[in-house]
């Protein structure tokens, strides 16, 4: 009933269901951009302020980290007190972090600036809440769209800031740089108001009244094995994805290559990417989504090893671009589906959101021990070698998966 008055509200003003996709999927790109860019960041500021890798390391370590805290609290925010909100609140976050970052001349202002301040910015302004508002704002028919366009949006937004701020700061430096994107991200403040939605309101009384609580619904989730295993292999997701985001350019200058070659291959991950989560997102609902995650975490362990036992070249980095791409966030619409399929849609926002928790838990060790064994040893490949092998291990733990609902003692009662 709410989502019926919320829809025929917005087909007779000015925010149509066309005009909430386009900004909604607007504001996906511009927030994701800057955050994808930043490990192009890494290797003028520790050169400038003589630091080892492992100081901007911490820094976006603690980012993914607080991202993955504040992600849930964010969007029970969003529900009660509209995306747009939070969103505004975001991305404020995001950009005092981004114009603090630029003046970060020690450890502890980096932390702050890029850790505490973009990560709680994120967890506000991330294409998360986007997708949230659309589910509220736009009728039935326009939200597998809608999902799929938001999400896309985000990896277009790796693809354009990429290349951009490896030319921002080669022409400008990287502090004016870092001010621009701080500048730019505030064009969501006044876009955020085309999702503006609908507090949370209570039940119809048509409506059957929820017989689980949040405390046992966690408490099912963590005793249920496949939960677990599915919990456990999203962690490496987030492993490689944040490590190879954050030290794959400084990496390519290691071996010989340009830092326009590390932009661009950030830039055609996240074009690929478009295609691969929606291809994920297709096959998900044709074949059994445990099968496509271990396809995944192993096609990613494969496609490392090749990557780092070839001699670096243009070409093979970004063949490598590409098919990392195909295989980025294509994760997401398997372990999702998986969340719904096993427990129902009545907790699976908060169930999700653990298992992105553990997502970004991993994120944090892939930022940070790649600055720290850089530092130690003077290279990343112990970082890639055991990226393979937590490929490789999740590879194998999706598999016993079982993708059937979970059977509750009253449902078998009744």
């Amino acid at each position: 009933m709410t989502v019926q008055s919320t829809s025929s509200g917005l087909s007779t003003g000015w925010r149509t269901p066309a005009v909430v996709l386009v900004v909604g999927s607007i504001i996906a790109m511009v927030s994701f951009g800057p955050r994808s860019a930043l490990g192009f960041f890494l290797t003028p500021m520790s050169q400038d302020f003589h630091w080892g890798r492992d100081v901007f390391s911490m820094a976006l370590a603690i980012q993914n980290l607080l991202w993955g805290v504040g992600q849930p609290f964010a969007g029970g925010l969003a529900d009660r007190y509209g995306a747009n909100r939070v969103l505004i609140t975001g991305t404020l976050l995001y950009a005092a972090g981004l114009a603090l970052m630029s003046y970060s001349t020690n450890g502890a202002m980096l932390d702050l600036s890029a850790g505490v301040l973009i990560g709680f910015g994120l967890s506000g302004a991330s294409f998360t809440i986007v997708l949230g508002a659309f589910g509220k704002l736009l009728p039935p028919e326009w939200r597998s769209i809608a999902f799929g366009a938001g999400t896309a949006a985000g990896s277009f937004g790796q693809f354009i800031y990429s290349p951009v701020a490896v030319a921002l700061i080669d022409k400008f430096g990287w502090q004016s740089a870092l001010v621009i994107f701080a500048v730019v991200t505030l064009i969501v403040v006044p876009l955020a108001m085309a999702l503006a939605s609908p507090r949370s309101a209570t039940p119809s009384s048509a409506a059957p009244a929820p017989t689980q609580s949040f405390r046992q619904a966690i408490s099912e989730a963590f005793a249920h094995r496949s939960y677990v295993l599915l919990v456990v292999g999203f962690f490496t997701c987030g492993f490689q994805l944040a490590f190879t985001t954050v030290h794959l350019p400084s990496y390519l200058v290691d071996r010989g290559l340009s830092a326009e070659v590390g932009g661009w291959t950030l830039a055609t991950i996240g074009l690929f990417n478009i295609v691969g989560s929606l291809a994920s997102g297709y096959l998900g609902g044709r074949m059994p989504k445990r099968y496509i995650l271990s396809t995944i975490y192993f096609a990613r362990a494969a496609s490392i090893l090749v990557f780092i036992t070839l001699p670096p070249s243009t070409a093979t980095t970004l063949v490598f671009g590409a098919v990392t791409g195909l295989l980025w966030l294509s994760t997401v619409p398997p372990t999702s589906g998986l969340v719904a399929t096993m427990f129902g849609v009545r907790w699976m926002a908060m169930l999700f959101g653990f298992a992105f928790f553990s997502h970004q838990v991993g994120g944090f060790l892939g930022v940070w021990l790649g600055g720290v064994v850089y530092d130690y040893a003077g290279s990343y490949n112990p970082v890639w070698y055991l990226s393979i092998a937590l490929g490789v291990v999740s590879a194998v733990i999706n598999l016993p998966i079982r993708e059937e609902p979970v059977v509750r003692a009253a449902a078998a009662a009744a």
